[in-house]
């Protein structure tokens, strides 16, 4: 089992942070153009599973799988999403991903007035405890690849 990547997005699609560890296959477009249809893709899916759900969701999407990864989606309150791709033996990680955000992102980001909202993150720190974090997580491998 292992993670591919991280992306942290804004409320209005903003890619904040990107980090990637074992992605064996580049896209092959710019990275800001992966971030606009990664965003763009999630926008369509949340919309889609809120209409054509039978059940009021009430946590909406939270992951969807292709034969190849698992994508994994948590949204905050405050409209921040972050998103990660693991292969397909990783199981829920909503835990996971909401340490992300308020363990890491909050703690080192917001909470930083050296940070502006709004940015790409540019805290060394914060990249090298969500380096961290992620490589202590009982499903990332370092042999993948």
């Amino acid at each position: 089992m292992t993670v591919h990547n991280l992306y942290l997005f804004d409320r209005n699609g903003v890619c904040l942070h990107y980090s990637e560890w074992h992605r064996k296959k580049q896209a092959g477009i710019p990275k800001e153009e992966e971030y606009k249809l990664m965003y763009g893709m999630l926008f369509s899916i949340r919309s889609f599973v809120s209409k054509m759900s039978p059940l009021d969701m009430k946590d909406g999407f939270l992951a969807f799988q292709t034969s190849r990864y698992k994508l994994h989606y948590y949204e905050t309150p405050t409209g921040i999403k972050v998103v990660m791709n693991t292969d397909l033996g990783v199981g829920p990680i909503r835990d996971v991903l909401h340490h992300i955000y308020s363990a890491l992102y909050v703690e080192l980001v917001v909470k930083n007035p050296l940070c502006p909202l709004g940015q790409t993150v540019q805290s060394e720190l914060f990249r090298s405890r969500l380096d961290s974090y992620i490589r202590s997580l009982p499903f990332f491998s370092a042999r993948a690849g």
